[in-house]
């Protein structure tokens, strides 16, 4: 450039299905302000596209998960119910894993989404709530857990995939709370989640009333999993339920079996001795002698 002149804007060069395309770097605040403006901008689609033509690689999609979790709100205690089937895609990775989750003597919740976040969120909650109640020597209470469970997810922008039905019982009496991915938070008297909620809400909206008996609460909250169970492919195994009071919270485990298994695989397994060993070596890697090992 010339003294005096301004110097030309530098230009960036990509190749393009064998063509140069020239791009304008911004040079002050205006031109990066006329580049923003127009809402969406279509480069990456043009990339992703190029990309997937070119090398075969697929933009990443979201795995579907199932899951069928529902909780009561009593007179006077709390009771959640969850499924025990667990996903991975088309596929069911267990038929019997456990979906109710201890956070305190008082709290439990149930838990869908993914395994992995909800296992290491709950266990988090349950060592922050258990270090709360040493320092302050107080029960800990739901809305505490609520605000930090809706504090943490909400930081996380929806990456953590809890989808919580939270319940307990404290010195205000019975709560029940909603709690999803983003960090939005429901207080309700009853309520469902995952992708056999819709089945599960249809039984707990016909049939809730305020002055059941845990027994018949435990009976509703099994009923409405079990209607999870049977019209979504993504929810199945067992029923799990829990049942807290002032007391503490207890887990009955399997409580109902409502699809076992009718027959068992008509083939033997192979007997033993059938695989032929090809070859056999025993390596000595140690030596012991009067208490001293040499190593070989």
């Amino acid at each position: 450039a010339q003294q005096g002149c301004f110097p030309t804007p530098p230009l960036a060069r990509i190749s393009r299905n064998g063509k140069m395309t020239e791009i304008k770097e911004p040079q002050d605040y205006m031109e990066v302000l006329q580049q923003q403006r127009g809402g969406f901008s279509f480069e990456l689609c043009n990339r992703n596209a190029h990309l997937a033509q070119t090398t075969g690689i697929k933009n990443p999609t979201a795995m579907k998960s199932g899951t069928t979790i529902c909780g009561i709100q009593l007179k006077d205690s709390v009771v959640l119910a969850a499924d025990t089937r667990a996903t991975e895609g088309p596929m069911v990775a267990d038929k019997n894993c456990e979906k109710l989750h201890y956070i305190a003597n008082n709290i439990f919740c149930a838990g869908a989404g993914t395994a992995a976040d909800l296992e290491h969120t709950t266990q988090l909650m349950e060592s922050q709530m258990e270090l709360l109640r040493l320092a302050t020597g107080t029960q800990p209470r739901v809305c505490t857990v609520v605000r930090r469970l809706s504090t943490t997810l909400f930081k996380h922008q929806g990456y953590i995939g809890c989808a919580l039905v939270l319940g307990g019982v404290d010195v205000n009496g019975p709560h029940l709370y909603q709690i999803y991915p983003h960090g939005s938070t429901d207080m309700l008297p009853f309520t469902t989640m995952g992708s056999g909620s819709l089945a599960a809400m249809a039984i707990l909206e016909t049939e809730y009333k305020e002055d059941m008996t845990n027994e018949e609460g435990k009976a509703l909250v099994a009923k409405a999993i079990r209607a999870g169970i049977f019209n979504d492919l993504g929810s199945g195994g067992n029923v799990d339920a829990c049942v807290i009071t002032k007391d503490g919270g207890q887990i009955f485990r399997n409580m109902e079996k409502p699809c076992p298994r009718k027959f068992k695989a008509a083939y033997k397994p192979f007997p033993k001795g059938a695989t032929p060993i090809l070859k056999e070596e025993i390596l000595k890697l140690c030596t012991v002698e009067s208490g001293d090992v040499t190593m070989g």
